[in-house]
């Protein structure tokens, strides 16, 4: 078999060509890959590097699911707290201040603590080698740092930057805060949510959710878009445009038939039965979308007659006379527990289901049984579990590759080699000063039983090579420990910093 090799640029890559073997038969292996990816031929995005400036939920959700998907995400954090949603507890991992909360949107990417006034060149750096550039500040915040799609175009052409905002970059609310509920409150769904006597907030962050899922979709198309033109784009998604438009019906009856929309709980506005019941033990729920559905409800419930009744016969009269027949089912359903009814409808061809509870929902057969939750091994913490990709893919691995890092557990990894950095590293501290920055000496939090790396050493102090710390004290950046050479030395002032102490772009729910 002859055997013959040739250099091609993988498609949506800024930097760095493969080696590729190309063989009679037309199939081919990758000799070497891309600097800084975790490549398998099953991971779609294993070519794709991403910067991720965002926290909380929106942003980082978009970038857990290109990371599943094979994306190499660097989670840029601020030095010392890092993103919100670390301390959003109890519950907290165990020896570890990250909360739980933290685990939900950020497994398979790499932390780095930058401070992004004082390490603008380092992000510089690492935008010029990544292929997306995802942020989640109010429209301007990065703009005047230089981090703006304007300044970053012109250094790395071929980026796709993508900005999750509350309101959008256009309109009087631009540069308002935006808040997962004020989305909800604002776009409707608070309205439409609930019972009839007062609206309810969803249990989760759905508009953040939604946002996000916007956010990875349009990421993908301009991925595909930058194989034809060469070049990359900016993305703009924000909360209340994807609010309003996951009204879905309810938007549409209103702007087609000026139909006002009201709360029903768990029912369904055009579609009855199409609710919760209360049993002996719970609640459990049934749609029976169709005429046949409703017809093999009753024959079930040993009340097919109720079919025949004129007020019945269709949905169109269901819907007419929706008390009545509540009334009757509910009657009917309280008789008997979840289990019963579980078992009752285990064949037949309409949707149902009980109301459960967290315990219920990770102990029920099927979620166990089709793998949906992964452990994971977190660098402090031990064994942690996530609920992993819900999407299968025939010829795609989503296997999580690693759990949610600690705060700057990659700094050093990721930014060893870059320029600005190596140039911070190598600044010699002045004469009369006697304390090394060094790389080593720093623990992580007091969390680590070995001494790691200082998750904030790329945090530049107004003279970088001073320290106003004694030995054992405080480094005035992570408040950490510093190695000493001599203990004489006089103090600095620790560096103001926090462009991240800004208005947010996305909900603390």
């Amino acid at each position: 078999m002859s055997v013959s090799p040739s250099t091609v640029n993988l498609p949506g890559t800024n930097s760095t060509t493969i080696t590729q073997t190309v063989e009679d038969n037309g199939q081919s292996r990758f000799l070497h890959h891309k600097q800084f990816s975790t490549y398998t031929e099953s991971s779609p995005l294993s070519n794709i590097r991403v910067l991720d400036l965002t926290r909380i939920i929106a942003g980082p959700y978009c970038t857990q699911i290109l990371s599943d998907l094979g994306a190499d995400v660097i989670k840029v954090e601020k030095p010392v707290t890092g993103d919100e949603s670390r301390r959003w507890g109890p519950p907290f991992l165990q020896n570890s201040t990250d909360s739980v909360y933290f685990l939900a949107c950020n497994r398979n990417k790499r932390s780095v603590c930058i401070d992004l006034k004082s390490g603008l060149d380092v992000v510089y750096d690492l935008a010029k080698t990544c292929d997306v550039l995802i942020e989640n500040y109010v429209p301007g915040k990065l703009d005047k740092l230089g981090l703006g799609y304007n300044d970053l175009k012109k250094i790395a052409p071929s980026l796709i930057y993508c900005s999750i905002t509350g309101f959008g970059s256009q309109g009087p609310y631009k540069n308002r805060a935006g808040y997962d509920v004020i989305a909800a409150s604002m776009g409707g769904l608070l309205h439409i949510t609930g019972e009839k006597k007062a609206p309810s907030k969803v249990g989760v962050a759905m508009t953040d959710i939604a946002t996000g899922l916007y956010a990875h979709g349009a990421i993908l198309a301009a991925l595909l878009q930058r194989q034809k033109s060469g070049q990359g784009q900016k993305i703009d998604v924000d909360l209340l445009s994807t609010q309003i438009s996951c009204l879905i019906n309810v938007g549409v009856n209103y702007l087609n038939a000026n139909e006002e929309a009201s709360r029903w709980g768990t029912e369904h506005v055009s579609i009855v039965p199409y609710a919760a019941f209360k049993t002996k033990d719970g609640f459990f729920t049934i749609g029976a979308g169709s005429d046949d559905q409703f017809k093999e409800l009753c024959r079930i419930l040993d009340v097919s007659k109720l079919s025949e009744n004129p007020k019945f016969v269709n949905n169109q009269q269901r819907v007419k006379h929706r008390e009545e027949l509540k009334t009757i089912l509910s009657e009917i359903f309280e008789r008997e527990t979840n289990e019963y009814w579980n078992s009752k409808f285990e064949k037949v061809a309409f949707p149902y289901g009980p109301i459960n509870n967290m315990q219920q929902v990770f102990n029920d057969r099927h979620v166990k049984e089709i793998g949906l939750v992964k452990t994971l091994k977190h660098s402090i913490a031990g064994d942690v579990k996530v609920v992993g990709s819900p999407v299968v893919y025939s010829d795609i691995s989503t296997e999580p590759r690693s759990a949610p890092p600690s705060l700057g557990q990659h700094t050093d990894e990721v930014l060893k080699n870059s320029p600005p950095t190596l140039r911070l590293r190598l600044h010699k501290p002045k004469a009369e000063k006697k304390v090394q920055w060094t790389e080593t000496t720093v623990d992580n939090e007091g969390l680590n039983k070995k001494k790691s790396k200082c998750c904030c050493i790329y945090v530049k102090p107004k003279e970088f090579g001073e320290s106003s710390s004694e030995s054992e004290d405080d480094c005035e950046n992570c408040y950490g420990h510093v190695e000493m050479k001599k203990h004489s030395h006089e103090p600095t002032d620790p560096p103001t910093n926090d462009p991240n102490d800004s208005e947010k772009a996305e909900s603390p729910t």
